[in-house]
Protein backbone atom coordinates (compact mmCIF):
# COMPACT_ATOMS: atom_id res chain seq x y z
CA UNK A 1 0.00 0.00 0.00
CA UNK A 2 1.24 3.48 -0.84
CA UNK A 3 -0.13 6.99 -1.27
CA UNK A 4 1.43 10.42 -1.77
CA UNK A 5 -1.75 11.98 -0.40
CA UNK A 6 -3.50 10.32 2.59
CA UNK A 7 -6.87 10.83 0.89
CA UNK A 8 -5.92 9.09 -2.34
CA UNK A 9 -4.37 5.60 -2.39
CA UNK A 10 -2.08 5.06 -5.38
CA UNK A 11 -1.19 1.41 -4.74
CA UNK A 12 -3.59 -0.80 -2.82
CA UNK A 13 -3.15 -4.55 -2.39
CA UNK A 14 -0.46 -4.77 -5.08
CA UNK A 15 1.57 -7.97 -4.74
CA UNK A 16 3.84 -9.60 -7.30
CA UNK A 17 7.14 -11.44 -7.63
CA UNK A 18 9.75 -11.02 -10.34
CA UNK A 19 11.73 -14.27 -10.79
CA UNK A 20 15.50 -13.86 -11.27
CA UNK A 21 16.42 -13.35 -14.92
CA UNK A 22 12.82 -12.80 -16.05
CA UNK A 23 11.12 -9.74 -17.57
CA UNK A 24 7.91 -8.39 -16.08
CA UNK A 25 5.94 -5.67 -17.87
CA UNK A 26 3.76 -3.29 -15.85
CA UNK A 27 0.91 -1.70 -17.78
CA UNK A 28 -2.03 0.48 -16.86
CA UNK A 29 -3.58 3.89 -17.43
CA UNK A 30 -1.85 7.14 -16.51
CA UNK A 31 -1.95 7.70 -12.74
CA UNK A 32 -2.41 3.98 -11.94
CA UNK A 33 0.93 3.88 -10.07
CA UNK A 34 3.36 2.41 -12.64
CA UNK A 35 6.14 4.95 -12.05
CA UNK A 36 5.44 4.85 -8.29
CA UNK A 37 6.61 1.21 -8.26
CA UNK A 38 10.02 2.26 -9.63
CA UNK A 39 10.27 5.07 -7.04
CA UNK A 40 9.54 2.57 -4.26
CA UNK A 41 12.11 0.12 -5.61
CA UNK A 42 14.80 2.83 -5.53
CA UNK A 43 13.55 3.96 -2.09
CA UNK A 44 12.77 7.53 -3.11
CA UNK A 45 9.76 6.67 -0.94
CA UNK A 46 8.99 3.78 1.42
CA UNK A 47 5.83 1.67 1.36
CA UNK A 48 3.28 2.53 4.05
CA UNK A 49 2.30 -1.10 4.58
CA UNK A 50 3.71 -4.30 3.14
CA UNK A 51 7.30 -4.62 2.00
CA UNK A 52 9.61 -4.64 -1.01
CA UNK A 53 12.04 -7.57 -0.98
CA UNK A 54 15.11 -8.24 -3.11
CA UNK A 55 16.43 -11.78 -2.78
CA UNK A 56 14.25 -12.19 0.33
CA UNK A 57 15.67 -9.10 2.05
CA UNK A 58 13.59 -6.03 2.93
CA UNK A 59 15.13 -3.09 1.05
CA UNK A 60 14.60 -0.89 4.14
CA UNK A 61 17.22 -3.02 5.94
CA UNK A 62 20.05 -2.21 3.51
CA UNK A 63 21.82 1.08 2.77
CA UNK A 64 20.55 3.11 -0.17
CA UNK A 65 24.05 2.97 -1.63
CA UNK A 66 24.14 -0.85 -1.68
CA UNK A 67 20.54 -0.97 -2.95
CA UNK A 68 21.23 1.37 -5.86
CA UNK A 69 24.43 -0.52 -6.70
CA UNK A 70 22.33 -3.55 -7.76
CA UNK A 71 19.70 -1.51 -9.61
CA UNK A 72 19.96 0.02 -13.05
CA UNK A 73 17.45 2.48 -14.46
CA UNK A 74 16.73 3.60 -18.00
CA UNK A 75 14.34 6.49 -17.33
CA UNK A 76 11.84 8.13 -19.67
CA UNK A 77 13.80 11.36 -19.62
CA UNK A 78 17.55 11.17 -19.18
CA UNK A 79 19.44 13.93 -17.38
CA UNK A 80 22.65 14.95 -19.15
CA UNK A 81 25.52 16.73 -17.44
CA UNK A 82 27.20 19.76 -19.05
CA UNK A 83 30.26 17.75 -19.97
CA UNK A 84 31.56 15.44 -22.70
CA UNK A 85 29.45 12.64 -24.09
CA UNK A 86 32.09 10.19 -22.77
CA UNK A 87 31.67 11.62 -19.24
CA UNK A 88 27.91 11.21 -19.52
CA UNK A 89 28.23 7.54 -20.50
CA UNK A 90 30.94 6.88 -17.90
CA UNK A 91 28.54 8.09 -15.19
CA UNK A 92 27.22 4.48 -15.27
CA UNK A 93 30.56 3.27 -13.85
CA UNK A 94 32.92 6.09 -13.03
CA UNK A 95 36.14 4.06 -13.23
CA UNK A 96 35.44 2.68 -16.73
CA UNK A 97 38.17 2.97 -19.37
CA UNK A 98 37.83 4.57 -22.82
CA UNK A 99 37.47 1.24 -24.59
CA UNK A 100 34.68 0.16 -22.22
CA UNK A 101 32.85 3.45 -22.83
CA UNK A 102 33.12 2.96 -26.61
CA UNK A 103 31.91 -0.63 -26.40
CA UNK A 104 28.89 0.41 -24.29
CA UNK A 105 28.09 3.18 -26.80
CA UNK A 106 28.26 0.72 -29.73
CA UNK A 107 25.97 -1.76 -27.95
CA UNK A 108 23.54 1.06 -27.14
CA UNK A 109 23.47 1.98 -30.85
CA UNK A 110 24.86 5.49 -30.29
CA UNK A 111 28.46 4.79 -31.42
CA UNK A 112 27.93 5.79 -35.10
CA UNK A 113 26.28 9.07 -34.03
CA UNK A 114 29.24 9.93 -31.74
CA UNK A 115 31.75 8.97 -34.46
CA UNK A 116 30.25 11.63 -36.77
CA UNK A 117 30.64 14.42 -34.20
CA UNK A 118 33.61 16.77 -34.85
CA UNK A 119 35.04 16.12 -31.36
CA UNK A 120 33.80 12.52 -31.13
CA UNK A 121 33.59 11.30 -27.53
CA UNK A 122 35.01 14.63 -26.34
CA UNK A 123 32.00 16.54 -27.72
CA UNK A 124 30.25 18.64 -25.10
CA UNK A 125 26.56 17.93 -24.46
CA UNK A 126 23.97 19.46 -22.16
CA UNK A 127 22.88 23.08 -21.91
CA UNK A 128 26.14 24.55 -23.23
CA UNK A 129 26.83 21.85 -25.76
CA UNK A 130 25.04 19.70 -28.31
CA UNK A 131 21.31 19.30 -27.89
CA UNK A 132 20.54 15.59 -28.15
CA UNK A 133 17.17 14.29 -29.32
CA UNK A 134 14.97 12.17 -27.04
CA UNK A 135 16.14 9.00 -28.81
CA UNK A 136 19.82 9.96 -28.48
CA UNK A 137 19.42 10.77 -24.78
CA UNK A 138 17.76 7.41 -24.21
CA UNK A 139 20.67 5.67 -25.91
CA UNK A 140 23.11 7.49 -23.60
CA UNK A 141 21.05 6.13 -20.66
CA UNK A 142 21.21 2.61 -22.15
CA UNK A 143 25.00 2.93 -22.61
CA UNK A 144 25.32 4.00 -18.95
CA UNK A 145 23.33 0.95 -17.87
CA UNK A 146 25.38 -1.41 -20.08
CA UNK A 147 28.51 -0.02 -18.41
CA UNK A 148 27.06 -0.41 -14.91
CA UNK A 149 25.85 -3.99 -15.65
CA UNK A 150 23.39 -4.15 -12.72
CA UNK A 151 21.72 -7.46 -11.77
CA UNK A 152 18.28 -5.78 -11.69
CA UNK A 153 17.06 -3.46 -14.41
CA UNK A 154 14.17 -0.99 -14.39
CA UNK A 155 13.05 0.39 -17.75
CA UNK A 156 10.59 3.26 -17.94
CA UNK A 157 9.67 3.30 -21.60
CA UNK A 158 9.46 6.69 -23.24
CA UNK A 159 5.92 7.60 -24.21
CA UNK A 160 7.29 10.26 -26.58
CA UNK A 161 6.86 9.36 -30.22
CA UNK A 162 10.08 8.02 -31.70
CA UNK A 163 10.31 7.31 -35.41
CA UNK A 164 9.99 3.63 -36.28
CA UNK A 165 13.68 3.10 -37.06
CA UNK A 166 14.84 4.80 -33.83
CA UNK A 167 12.29 2.80 -31.85
CA UNK A 168 13.53 -0.48 -33.39
CA UNK A 169 17.18 0.42 -32.69
CA UNK A 170 16.40 1.38 -29.08
CA UNK A 171 14.35 -1.79 -28.62
CA UNK A 172 17.28 -3.87 -29.91
CA UNK A 173 19.63 -2.12 -27.45
CA UNK A 174 17.17 -2.64 -24.58
CA UNK A 175 16.75 -6.32 -25.46
CA UNK A 176 20.51 -6.69 -25.30
CA UNK A 177 20.91 -4.93 -21.94
CA UNK A 178 18.02 -6.84 -20.33
CA UNK A 179 19.09 -10.29 -21.57
CA UNK A 180 19.52 -12.63 -18.60
CA UNK A 181 18.80 -9.79 -16.15
CA UNK A 182 15.87 -9.44 -13.79
CA UNK A 183 13.92 -6.71 -15.58
CA UNK A 184 10.86 -4.64 -14.71
CA UNK A 185 9.46 -2.59 -17.58
CA UNK A 186 6.93 0.20 -17.26
CA UNK A 187 5.53 -0.58 -20.65
CA UNK A 188 3.81 1.65 -23.18
CA UNK A 189 4.55 -0.41 -26.28
CA UNK A 190 2.72 -3.54 -27.31
CA UNK A 191 5.97 -5.12 -28.59
CA UNK A 192 7.45 -4.98 -25.07
CA UNK A 193 4.36 -6.45 -23.47
CA UNK A 194 4.30 -9.33 -25.96
CA UNK A 195 7.93 -10.31 -25.27
CA UNK A 196 7.63 -10.10 -21.44
CA UNK A 197 7.54 -13.28 -19.33
CA UNK A 198 4.74 -11.85 -17.19
CA UNK A 199 2.37 -8.88 -17.44
CA UNK A 200 0.98 -6.94 -14.49
CA UNK A 201 -2.02 -4.70 -15.16
CA UNK A 202 -2.61 -1.83 -12.72
CA UNK A 203 -6.13 -0.39 -12.68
Amino acid sequence: HFSYDPNRKILKGVSFEVPAGKTVAIVGPSGAGKSTISRLLFRFYDVQSGQVLIDGQDIRDVTQESLRAVLGMVPQDTVLFNDTIAYNIRYGRVGAGEEEVRKAAELAQIGPFIAKLPEGYRSMVGERGLKLSGGEKQRVAIARTILKAPPILMLDEATSALDTQTEQEIQAALDLVSKGRTTIVIAHRLSTVISADEIIVLK
